[in-house]
């Protein structure tokens, strides 16, 4: 999907191809997915080549380089390795790629395709390593492609987490080859009858639900139906944008733009860029199209086709009460996970739930009683849409994952399978439901971005098409259906005679979403969809756009036989300067221009003048124009009368060294007293032609008053009455003279010494001189910008700032005009003046990032950039939006200060409170430790108070009273208060203090996971204390009812193996060894069900918010 735009928190997940840009200056902040499945060559059925391979960097932190490399090693006989920033690219996370390693040494134009995951190995723990994967079309420009915020360094290098185990890294890659047809001769239409979609950012998952719907064509026929008229326009109709995609889909001969489409959602070119959900667009597009629809010939349709209505009922056991509520449904949501094929996932949405014990359910008049609860179906649409859940939250490693397990869809589904127990009793069990498969959608990638496409049998006949955003391809049924079922595949052996376990592969392109049609409805739903369906103007206008494509596209064609002729003329000056334009003399691209035959002469040329501007040949003197050393663009000299007898392409070569198809030309006309044209003045080497503007000071106006030839040996003193007469001034008017040098990078302007000649001041042909009247000394106070040089060098900093609240990041609040000179301080005056605020450094300002359209993560610092053109700045682009918050103290006060969040424990009631903490930087613990104390809720007066670093529901530190906060990082683990025992602040010499933490263990791929979850806490154990004894302090602190903990078990774990304890056993003798490798490693282990509700604060204290809603806006 091109490179996408990303900022999110320094986006976690930054693709960026990594180029040697690096080495000098910073990357593009990025872009994230390329968009490369499409050049992919419809695969033939056999496994593409694939490897893993394993990179041990030891001695990890001493590396000093940039750059690190891993050796070479070979997949799909290509070389590849590793590319490493041990301290980051530019950031302060680990960044990796993989590189073609002999990409300099490859064939011009070479081009290579694959899917590949990069992971850190977590040597404690192999369920905490973090992979990332993706796929990318390497060529020479971007011959490396990954990762710039792989994982935090602060994660990276601490000991405890695992990552760093005897300063030794572990790196993994995997990596699938696929090869490349020639994509560019390659002709959808002519090949299948059938064109793509153009992807316009990262539109490919609407691209794949366009395709779907079009495939649908009783829907087509609806949306041909929907009433528009000639004079709306696409972007702003969906109704028409839609009608027009269709048509072109059904008759264009090559693939179709959506930008019209997008544009009529409302969405800007960021939501282009963003990856969104293909199940929420889907529903918030058919819900839009319903709204459209209603009062017009095909109300309903979206119902007719996709609703469908299921029944939730609780029904007690005990007594006769019942509870049934009927909800409809445009799709249903599959569990993927747990579940091995569609009737699986259909037997779990049925599948009956006791309510009993705790959770009875209270019925009316009856009070609370047991009861069972579930949902069954009344009816199912003509159109079945089945969004598979691939995506889900893992509280565990509070992170959406992506499930590639294998899930198997059939061609025919029968949904009144097993005496139709899907079915509720109000169900018409004379309707037949059983359903065809129509389109697989199929996401390729992981769960931070990634492909999307489309298998289709528009026909239901036999063969199937794969849509990939432009390309078309036919496929086999195994294609559309066995290989979009997922899970893992096993790789041939690369080395029989070594290690021969099997090398299994996560397949990461897998069914996401499925299209099914009810056979019985089928004749009805595949129609036949013609002209005659399509409203006559909606006819017209395609046929007329398409034309008008035939039409540039044979001027295109024909470019290379014609000369663009731009000339410019006073007129264009006196339009310009001023409004349009202040430097220089003209916007070429708002001139007069003619589309010349090269051969043509230039004195033919000068007849269609005359017709154009009636002025005759004889009285036409044209001049070339010039570009500066100093990057201004003058006239420079007459055309000669030997040049005009030339053709029109010559003459475009001599002034024009840079190749393009402009010829640009000063048109010179003098006129005579009556107005008229009259003949050119000649022109001898002694003659320089001035260019006048005139600056008034009063009104802050620039115009253009006039040219002049003055002999190089005279002086502007002479000129002056000629100047006042231009500017309607008294001929005796007292003006000062400047000459406009250049503006770029900055304004030069410099006064024009009125006594020496105008060869003495370096005037040539085509210079600019502005004057103005004299301002007396004691006026100038009174003008804001008093004289030409001043007013210059504010047009050219004058900036229109747009300011948001960066609580509505996407709203303008107020527009503010000021130059890009203002300093910090500047800045904040005008914004709190604005906002009617007395103290300006309450303001605090945030850059704009212009890939992500979104506010920069960290804040500008007080006084931490010099001018308001270095706010704007973002790499090389440069944007006009700054975010601001009022704050409740000084930002300079609030820079010193460190910001906490604290999670606060309450020793008896079972509450947690999240608590922010301020405090001077060189504080320490004990001091955040005596602020909370006046906030929370004690115990008992005397309470004493700890603070704790829990991750991934273990305690890792608990942090001495002396420690300073500066250092604390609460981004990535929580900081836990509590109260300290009073059993802990007695130990006896042989009392141990040990962790006690919550888990359940999971078989993933054969190998039994321990998962902790929960809140972890420490126990005080006694020398020869059973744990029988231990057990029953541990029920009573933590409340748990008899029922429950009776299932509970109890074990001890080392380095995550569990080694199960008897009633009878002594404890402490388990907790004597003191050379494991951190003490949270050494635990009481509590097996039991994780059926606690989630705290909210857990799972969201560092989600990323890297997924937006989809929107429609109109």
């Amino acid at each position: 999907m091109t490179p996408a735009p990303v900022d999110q928190q320094e986006d976690e997940e930054m693709l960026v191809p990594q180029s040697d840009l690096t080495d000098n200056h910073q990357p593009m902040e990025v872009v994230a997915q390329p968009e490369t499945a499409n050049t992919v060559e419809n695969q033939p059925v056999e496994d593409p080549p694939s490897s893993r391979f394993t990179w041990r960097i030891e001695n990890f932190s001493r590396l000093n380089a940039k750059k690190h490399y891993s050796e070479v090693f070979i997949v799909g006989g290509y070389k590849w390795r590793i590319l490493l920033f041990p301290k980051g690219n530019n950031v302060d996370h680990l960044s990796m790629y993989l590189d073609v390693a002999d990409s300099a040494s490859l064939p011009y134009g070479w081009s290579r395709y694959a899917q590949f995951s990069l992971a850190v190995v977590n040597q404690i723990h192999n369920k905490y390593s973090i992979r990332k994967d993706t796929q990318h079309q390497f060529n020479a420009r971007e011959s490396d492609w990954g990762f710039t915020s792989f994982m935090p360094l602060g994660e990276l290098y601490d000991p405890c987490r695992g990552y760093l185990v005897n300063d030794t890294l572990i790196v993994e890659a995997e990596v699938v080859v696929r090869r490349i047809v020639d994509y560019w001769t390659y002709d959808s239409k002519k090949e299948t009858g059938y064109v793509g979609l153009k992807n316009q950012g990262a539109t490919c998952y609407m691209n794949s639900l366009l395709q779907t719907l079009y495939h649908i064509p009783y829907f087509r026929k609806a949306v041909y139906h929907m009433p528009t008229t000639e004079n709306d326009m696409p972007s702003g109709s969906i109704p028409l944008a839609l009608q027009s995609l269709f048509y072109k889909l059904q008759y264009s001969d090559n693939s179709v733009a959506t930008k019209e489409l997008t544009k009529s959602f409302g969405w800007d070119t960021h939501d282009s860029f963003m990856q969104h959900d293909v199940q929420e667009l889907n529903r918030v597009l058919c819900e839009k199209l319903e709204d459209k629809m209603k009062g017009t010939v095909v109300e309903g349709t979206i119902q007719q086709l996709f609703e469908g209505h299921h029944m939730n009922y609780i029904e007690c056991i005990n007594v006769d009460y019942k509870s049934t509520r009927k909800e409809s449904f445009y799709d249903l949501q599959l569990d993927v996970k747990g579940c091995h094929d569609v009737y699986a996932s259909f037997d779990k949405y049925v599948e009956v739930e006791r309510l009993e014990g705790d959770n009875k359910y209270h019925a009316e008049q009856y009070g609370l009683q047991d009861a069972k609860k579930g949902v069954l179906f009344i009816d199912f649409p003509p159109v079945l849409q089945l969004q598979l859940k691939r995506f889900e939250y893992d509280f565990m490693r509070d992170t959406m994952v992506k499930i590639n397990d294998r899930y198997e869809f059939p061609l025919q589904l029968d949904l009144d399978r097993d005496g139709g127990k899907y079915l509720s009793p109000d169900a018409d069990r004379r309707v037949r439901n059983l359903y065809t498969l129509h389109s697989v959608l199929v996401h390729s990638g992981g769960v931070h971005g990634g492909h999307y496409y489309a298998f289709i049998r528009p026909t239901l006949s036999d063969q199937w098409y794969k849509f990939d955003d432009e390309r078309v391809t036919k496929e086999d049924m195994k294609r559309a259906l066995e290989e979009q079922y997922g899970g893992e595949e096993e790789l041939p052996q690369t080395n029989p005679g070594f290690n021969n376990t099997p090398f299994k592969f996560t397949k990461y392109s897998n069914a996401y979403m499925l299209v099914y049609i009810r056979e019985s409805d089928k004749d009805k739903i595949i129609c036949n969809v013609d002209e005659k369906d399509i409203a006559e103007h909606l006819r017209e206008r395609l046929k007329k756009e398409q034309e008008e494509k035939e039409h540039k596209k044979k001027e295109k064609a024909e470019a290379h036989l014609y000369t663009i002729i731009k000339v410019a003329r006073d007129d264009d000056l006196a339009d310009q300067i001023g409004k349009d334009i202040y430097f220089d003399l003209v916007d070429h691209d708002k001139v007069r221009s003619f589309r010349i035959q090269k051969q043509i002469t230039f004195n033919v040329f000068k007849e269609e003048i005359a017709k154009e501007f009636g002025v005759p040949v004889q009285f036409q003197r044209f001049w070339l124009w010039a570009k500066r050393q100093n990057h201004t663009y003058r006239p420079n000299r007459p055309l000669t009368p030997l040049e005009e007898t030339q053709s029109v392409g010559t003459l475009r070569e001599v002034s024009n060294k840079v190749h393009n198809a402009e010829l640009k030309l000063f048109l010179e006309v003098e006129l005579g007293p009556d107005l008229r044209p009259i003949a050119p003045p000649d022109k001898t080497k002694e003659d320089i032609l001035l260019f006048f503007k005139h600056y008034d000071p009063e009104k802050e106006e620039l115009r253009f008053v006039g040219r002049m030839f003055v002999k190089s040996t005279g002086k502007p003193i002479e000129i002056l009455s000629k100047l006042n007469k231009m500017a309607g001034y008294a001929l005796d008017e007292e003006i000062n003279l400047y000459e406009e040098i250049k503006f770029e990078p900055s304004v030069m302007c410099e006064p024009i010494d009125k006594k020496i000649t105008f060869r003495a001041s370096q005037l040539e042909d085509g210079d600019i001189v502005c004057f103005q009247k004299s301002v007396p000394v004691e006026s100038i106070e009174q003008f804001r910008y008093p004289d030409v040089p001043s007013f210059l060098e504010y047009v050219h900093n004058r900036q229109i700032v747009h300011f948001r609240s960066l609580e509505k990041p996407k709203e303008d609040d107020f527009c503010l005009e000021m130059s890009r000179l203002y300093t910090y301080d500047d800045v904040v005056e005008r914004v709190a003046q604005q906002l009617g605020l007395s103290d300006p450094s309450k303001i605090r300002l945030t850059s704009h990032n212009c890939y992500s359209q979104q506010p920069k993560p960290q804040p500008i610092k007080y006084r931490g950039v010099d001018h308001l053109s270095d706010m704007l700045v973002h790499y090389n682009q440069t944007s006009d939006i700054l975010y601001y918050e009022v704050l409740d103290i000084p930002l300079p006060e609030l820079q010193g200060l460190k910001t906490l969040k604290v999670a606060f424990h309450h020793a008896t009631k079972d509450e947690v409170v999240i608590h922010t903490i301020r405090l001077p930087k060189q504080s320490t613990v004990g001091d955040v430790i005596n602020d909370l104390k006046t906030k929370v809720e004690l115990s008992h007066p005397d309470a004493e108070l700890r603070l704790l670093e829990v991750f991934y529901h273990k305690i890792y530190k608990i942090f001495p009273p002396s420690e300073k906060i500066e250092n604390i990082n609460d981004q990535y683990w929580t900081l836990r208060a509590e109260e300290i025992p009073e059993e802990e602040k007695n130990l006896g010499p042989n009392d141990r203090l040990i962790h006690v933490y919550h888990f359940t263990k999971e078989t993933a791929q054969n190998q039994m996971q321990i998962l902790n979850f929960g809140e972890p806490f420490f126990l005080v154990i006694h020398e020869g204390e059973t744990l029988a004894e231990i057990k029953i302090r541990i029920q009573k602190k933590l409340q748990v009812p008899d029922e429950d903990f009776a299932k509970w078990k109890f074990a001890f774990l080392s380095l995550g193996r569990p080694e199960y304890l008897q009633d009878s056993d002594i404890v402490s003798s388990r907790f004597q060894r003191r050379d494991v490798y951190g003490a949270w490693e050494q635990y009481l282990g509590l097996e039991h069900s994780d059926n606690a509700p989630k705290r909210s604060y857990a799972a969201n204290q560092n989600r990323h918010t890297f997924e937006k809603p989809v929107k429609i806006y109109n």
